[in-house]
């Protein structure tokens, strides 16, 4: 149960109207972070746009990796929304259950390569910020491991967008939908 008002898609008028209609179109359904937002519309519109810039746009970050960098986060947050919606885009790609859920107890247990160990290692550290400050340079180990300074701008911007989800669903309790996001076009 949301701690916000969220009107409901056949309680929507005007432009929320149209925004649903069009999601429902694009994505299969209607997700629950979006209906959070339904008081201002134009916010769904502007999030969708940023997450399609983030996680669809032109990077040497494969898909894969921006949903497995989105599982690492949302869990370091215990963001159990995000979380399973990620996961399982993240499933489309790797097909193993048993490898992601092993990603969201502890993605030092996954058997990673160098480079996307070192994304997971750089999407919790900049999620705890523990000692950002402090750390030598938290992105030399992306750098160590061949990624450009274009794809380290990308890695960036996903864990910060992920964590500006996952607390604007924390604080304003979205609910997991009932079939856990597994029927959301990603």
């Amino acid at each position: 149960m949301s701690n916000i008002k969220v009107i409901q898609p056949n309680e929507a008028e005007g432009r929320l109207k149209e925004i649903y209609a069009q999601l429902k179109t694009q994505r299969g359904q209607i997700a629950e972070v979006h209906k959070i937002q339904s008081l201002r519309p134009e916010s769904i519109v502007k999030h969708m746009d940023l997450y399609m810039e983030i996680m669809y746009s032109k990077s040497e970050l494969s898909r894969a990796q921006r949903e497995m960098m989105a599982v690492v986060v949302s869990v370091t947050n215990n963001c159990n929304y995000c979380t399973e919606h990620h996961a399982s885009a993240l499933n489309h790609y790797w097909k193993d259950y048993k490898k992601l859920e092993s990603l969201k107890k502890n993605y030092l247990k996954v058997n990673l390569d160098a480079k996307n160990l070192t994304l997971c290692i750089f999407s919790e550290t900049l999620t705890r910020n523990v000692e950002v400050n402090q750390y030598k340079n938290l992105t030399q180990e992306l750098k160590d491991v061949g990624f450009s300074d274009e794809a380290i701008l990308d890695a960036a911007l996903v864990v910060s967008y992920f964590n500006f989800v996952n607390r604007m669903v924390l604080s304003l309790g979205v609910a997991l939908e009932d079939d856990k996001g597994k029927n959301y076009k990603y």
